[in-house]
């Protein structure tokens, strides 16, 4: 495509604005999935929430266009986010986590987005450009599933993110689809955090014991064989849907149980990284 001079000069200073404005973020962290179902979002936001509970400031950037449930598990549906001076404001989860959803600017839940890619790209860079997300240790960006026009876009936009966290679950039906996954990641030079196995094992709510409905280990092999780092693996647990249909974090809510000690135990390292664990893996 021909880009005539306006048009380079023009990007040139939406690139500047966006520099600008996500310059005070210091960690920048993609949860991807290649297959939908995994639990991604769930997971995008009990890190948000963990890691807030850290006492680290961070942001949550829902960039599911089509099917937004940030809101919903946090309990932020309803509202809507107030125009600044300058900037959009984002929605205060708590003191310490700032949200952005698409569905703060849905008028209707049931409303369906039905939108082409540069329109979504638009709105994409709105969120990175001009909402006011300030001084943040860390943004964490929950992407919808697939390689498509959001998880292109969003890595686009910022730049030099730090890395994805690729969410699957053991059976070879996702797995297939996340090795397309990290190959996207690897294209784009976003280096990979590391996988993570979620359902991976049900808790008995009664005795605790763990059975391996659908198997376990997969997301390990695959890792091994992709040769990316494996977080570790999260159980399947009644109290996750709780949570998840209330709108409460099992990892804050639920906190002693095994799903949100398994969860702590696989999101360490992102709280004080190694620089050879990951952040020179591809």
């Amino acid at each position: 495509m021909h880009v005539n001079e306006q048009q380079r000069i023009q990007m040139r200073a939406e690139q500047e604005q966006i520099r600008q404005n996500i310059g005070h973020i210091k960690r920048q962290i993609l949860v991807l999935s290649g297959k939908g179902g995994v639990g991604k979002s769930s997971i995008a936001v009990n890190l948000a929430v963990w890691l807030s509970m850290q006492g680290k400031k961070v942001g949550l950037l829902d960039v599911d266009i089509h099917g937004p449930s940030v809101p919903k598990l946090l309990n932020l549906e309803g509202r809507k986010f107030q125009d600044g001076k300058e900037k959009i404001e984002p929605i205060l989860y708590s003191d310490t986590l700032k949200v952005m959803s698409i569905g703060f600017l849905i008028q209707d839940e049931n409303t369906a987005l039905i939108w082409r890619g540069p329109m979504k790209h638009n709105v994409i860079k709105q969120f990175v450009s001009d909402v006011s997300w300030g001084n943040l240790d860390f943004l964490i960006v929950d992407c919808p599933p697939g390689t498509g026009d959001e998880p292109l876009s969003i890595v686009q936009l910022l730049g030099k993110a730090e890395g994805a966290v690729i969410v699957t679950t053991p059976q070879e039906v996702a797995l297939s689809d996340v090795r397309k996954g990290i190959t996207f990641c690897r294209k784009l030079n976003l280096p990979v955090i590391g996988v993570l196995e979620n359902m991976s094992g049900f808790v008995c709510p009664k005795c605790g014991e763990i059975t391996d409905i659908f198997m376990s280990g997969g997301g390990e092999k695959m890792a091994r064989q992709m040769n990316v780092p494996f977080l570790g693996t999260i159980p399947i647990d009644p109290q996750i849907v709780r949570a998840c249909d209330s709108g409460q974090p099992y990892v804050q809510h639920y906190s002693s149980s095994q799903t949100a000690q398994a969860f702590k135990d696989a999101m360490l390292p992102l709280l004080e990284p190694k620089e050879e664990d990951y952040l020179k893996r591809k």
